[in-house]
């Protein structure tokens, strides 16, 4: 069994403490450290983090520190099948849904990979049958349109996977149905998402594990009236994706449903029927398939001691030596991918909700900083906005930036002796070298201080696997600093008392500041 400590009770991490400072990016930066900072991922990517402030003494105690942690200890536990979430008493087995990486794992007699493998194959005869024509609507005409109705983990997962695939699935000729979706429970998401959708022939999916999630079930009767209006019957409209004790589960109202469980957090939940009900209606099961794969190879990677083998371990590493030693509050992810608009969006929830935690796995405060901040926005939309801070601001922000040599559709156009995609990856390397060395000049206004750490995930191509691979390498590596800060990763106690407290608006139970807020907008 593992021994959970606190990061601060560990001798490797007061060891690191003394290596503060210790590298000055500006100057060490050079073709041959470009060359050698790399480390294989799977799905043919590599992480670079030869910006990152770092040598071989640091990476010593890094490693130092992973085994002292043991770090693969703990998630052999975790993908074994222990209770690793403390908070809800629960398995963590998102990994499970995209392939067994040990032990076989039960509940209750029943087999967890068997349960999840038997959800996948549901959805994909469900989704040929409608690709086929077997399933048709009241007209007895195909569905061109799925529609996903969820929020947080049901929405920012799937979406931003969607969108990362919708250009390549089009230019490869997989785009079987145009996905939509629906999140907010501002009448104007639905209402806008509603008005530019043909009823007739989509098909929404409901996604609330418990089946009583607030916003989502006023998002399906919001829905439900637009399609009743339109003179159709919502029933031949609609699936579920929800557990099999909800009041969704078998129901007559929906089309199918299809299952997932406790043990899959709603924002590691791309991979489960979460994301395979919309991604294999859009595209197809075998795409979602090849989705998966990419995501358990990056997996079997994880596994690995050596962190010079195990990108997202060393990630992780060198992320909590930025935030606690080197004391930075602030991650940005830049993606130089239009198609990983929402990406960061996705990730945003997938950390800061994971590691935003002030307790560790037992209740107790800890006394060190734990999940940084995350922001981002795709390049080169993002030079031309908050570069300017990450830039010449007083603080300095760590960089994630993501990039491919081919884009997804094959478009391109030359201007000015170069092509758009060049451009592209022109800016991206230009940007990493502008974080790291700055430019010295008189005008203090034009200097640029340099000494902004940055590392670089690329590729080939965005593609299913590729996908798969970068999304699992965040969330491993989520999972591996919530490990050596002690935290329960798989809980999110922060986004419960907002809603008991709304409940309580909605009822009418409220007095003091509360009851002057509500006044503000008439409730």
């Amino acid at each position: 069994m593992a021994n959970w400590e606190n990061l601060d009770r560990l001798e490797s991490y007061k060891k690191l403490l003394s290596l503060k400072g210790q590298v000055c990016i500006s100057t060490e930066l050079n073709e041959q450290r470009v060359a050698s900072y790399s480390v294989p991922m799977a799905s043919s990517m590599v992480y670079n983090y030869a910006a990152k402030q770092v040598n071989p003494q640091i990476m010593h105690v890094l490693q130092e520190l992973a085994d002292e942690a043991q770090l693969t200890e703990k998630f052999a536990e975790l993908y074994n099948g222990a209770v690793i979430n403390t908070g809800e008493n629960r398995k963590v087995l998102h990994h499970l849904v995209r392939g067994q990486l040990g032990e076989k794992v039960e509940y209750n007699g029943k087999d967890e990979y068997a349960f999840y493998k038997a959800q996948q194959d549901a959805i994909a005869r469900f989704a040929n049958d409608v690709h086929s024509g077997k399933i048709v609507n009241a007209a007895g005409e195909k569905y061109t349109c799925v529609c996903q109705i969820g929020i947080g983990g049901s929405d920012l997962g799937p979406r931003a996977m969607y969108l990362a695939l919708e250009q390549w699935a089009k230019a490869n000729g997989t785009l079987k149905m145009t996905a939509r979706f629906i999140s907010n429970v501002d009448p104007d998401d639905g209402a806008g998402v509603a008005g530019i959708t043909d009823l007739a022939h989509t098909i929404f999916i409901l996604v609330s594990k418990s089946g009583t999630t607030q916003e989502t079930l006023a998002n399906e009767l919001f829905v439900k009236s637009f399609l009743k209006k339109a003179g159709l019957d919502p029933a031949k409209h609609m699936i579920a994706v929800t557990s099999e004790t909800s009041p969704l589960a078998n129901n007559p109202a929906y089309l199918a449903s299809f299952y997932m469980d406790d043990f899959i957090g709603g924002r590691f939940s791309s991979t489960s029927a979460v994301g395979g009900a919309v991604l294999s209606l859009a595209f197809g099961p075998d795409v979602f398939d090849r989705f998966l794969k990419g995501a358990h190879a990056a997996d079997e990677t994880a596994k690995e001691k050596d962190i010079t083998k195990n990108p997202a371990m060393l990630d992780a590493l060198i992320g909590v030596y930025e935030r606690n030693v080197q004391g930075y509050p602030v991650t940005a992810i830049l993606p130089y991918s239009q198609a990983l608009s929402r990406f960061p969006a996705h990730l945003q929830q997938a950390d800061m909700e994971s590691n935003g935690k002030q307790v560790n796995r037992r209740g107790e405060a800890v006394s060190y900083a734990t999940g940084p901040v995350i922001f981002g926005e795709p390049g080169t939309n993002g030079q031309h906005s908050f570069y300017q801070l990450l830039h010449q601001g007083t603080d300095i922000i760590p960089l994630q930036f993501i990039g491919f040599k081919k884009n997804q559709t094959g478009a391109d156009v030359e201007v000015d002796g170069s092509t758009s995609q060049k451009k592209l990856c022109a800016n991206l390397s230009a940007q990493i070298v502008a974080f790291a060395c700055g430019k010295s000049d008189d005008n203090p206004n034009k200097n640029f201080p340099g000494g902004r750490p940055s590392s670089l995930i690329y590729g080939e191509e965005l593609t299913p696997e590729t996908l798969g691979t970068l999304l699992a390498h965040y969330e491993n590596k989520i999972m591996f600093q919530g490990f050596l800060w002690n935290l329960n990763s798989f809980d999110q106690e922060g986004v419960q008392l907002g809603k008991v407290l709304t409940k309580k608006v909605l009822a009418g139970q409220i007095d003091g500041a509360l009851k002057a807020y509500a006044g503000f907008f008439g409730i």
